[in-house]
C-alpha cells in the first residue's frame, strides 16, 4: 500500500500574526514558518501504518513556493520516504489545491491519501473534501482512530455530541484530527538522513491545472480590542448594570 500525505506549511502556531501596514495580507516577514499541526498528525498515521506493515510506501507531497521544501525535509525526517514539491509562486486556494492534489495523486496512485482537517492559517477544512470529489473516492473526516483491513478502512470520526465509526472503501481520503496521535519529534540521525531522501519539485505550470481564484481578498485586521472589565460592589449593582447599562436583561 501507498500513502500520500499532503502538507502545508503556515506559520508557527507559537507567533502571534499581525497584517501588513496596508491591510493587504498577514504580514510573513522573519516569521517562523512550520509545518501545519494537523498534517504533523497525518504524517504520524502514515508512518505508524508503515511500521506496522500495512504500508509500504509514504509519500509527502505540498503545494507551495520552494521554501516548502524545509517542511517536506521534516515529513521525510519523521519516516517519509520521499517528497514532491508542486512548485508555485502564488498562494492558492483550497479549490486549486485540491485540483493540484488530485493531478499528483492520479500520477501516483496512492491507496491512501491523509491529511489534516484544516490548516491553522485560513481554517477553511475545504481541501479534503474537495479531493475526494474531483476523485470519487470514498472520504472520512475528523478521523481519531484509523483501522485498515485488506481493501477497506474503519475510521471513528468526532462529531457534535459523540463518535461515529464508518467503514469505506479504498482507495479513499482521510483528514486527521487532534485525539488521532501523538506525532513524534525528529531524531538528529534521521534528520541527517531526510537530506539524502528523494525530493522532486514540480512546477504547477506544466500541469495543465486551472489555479486562478475564485476569491478575493479585500483586507486583514485584527480583532477588535475587547474593553476593560468593571467591578462591582455588590449583586444589586451587577444587576443594575446589566439592566441599565447593557441591556441584556429586562
Amino acid at each position: 500500500m501507498k500513502i500520500l500525505v499532503p502538507i502545508k506549511r503556515v506559520v508557527d502556531y507559537n507567533v502571534k500574526v499581525r497584517p501588513l501596514g496596508d491591510q493587504s495580507d498577514v504580514d510573513l516577514n522573519n516569521v517562523k514558518m512550520a509545518m501545519n499541526p494537523f498534517c504533523e498528525i497525518a504524517v504520524e498515521e502514515a508512518v505508524r501504518l508503515k511500521e506496522a506493515g500495512t504500508a509500504t510506501e509514504v509519500v509527502a507531497v505540498t503545494v507551495g513556493k520552494s521554501d516548502s521544501q524545509e517542511q517536506l525535509r521534516t515529513a521525510l525526517a519523521l519516516g517519509a520516504d520521499r517528497a514532491i514539491l508542486a512548485e508555485t509562486d502564488s498562494l492558492l486556494e483550497p479549490l486549486a489545491i485540491a485540483k493540484v492534489l488530485s493531478k499528483i495523486i492520479e500520477e501516483e496512485s496512492p491507496q491512501l491519501v491523509i491529511l489534516g482537517k484544516q490548516a491553522i492559517d485560513g481554517d477553511n477544512n475545504q481541501t479534503g473534501q474537495m479531493l475526494a470529489a474531483m476523485l470519487n473516492y470514498s472520504q472520512a473526516t475528523f478521523a481519531s482512530e484509523v483501522k485498515i483491513d485488506g481493501d477497506s478502512a474503519s475510521v471513528t470520526r468526532e462529531i457534535d455530541g459523540g463518535l461515529q465509526t464508518i467503514k469505506v472503501s479504498l482507495p479513499a481520503i482521510i483528514t486527521t484530527d487532534l485525539r488521532l496521535n501523538e506525532p513524534r519529534y525528529a531524531s538528529l540521525p534521521n534528520i541527517m538522513k531526510a537530506k539524502k531522501k528523494e525530493l522532486d519539485v514540480k512546477s504547477i505550470g506544466e500541469m495543465g491545472v486551472d489555479i486562478n481564484n475564485r476569491m478575493e481578498l479585500l483586507s486583514v485586521e485584527l480583532p477588535a480590542s475587547r474593553q476593560e472589565g468593571i467591578k462591582v460592589e455588590s449583586v444589586e449593582d451587577l444587576v443594575s448594570k446589566l439592566k441599565e447599562e447593557a441591556k441584556v436583561i429586562s
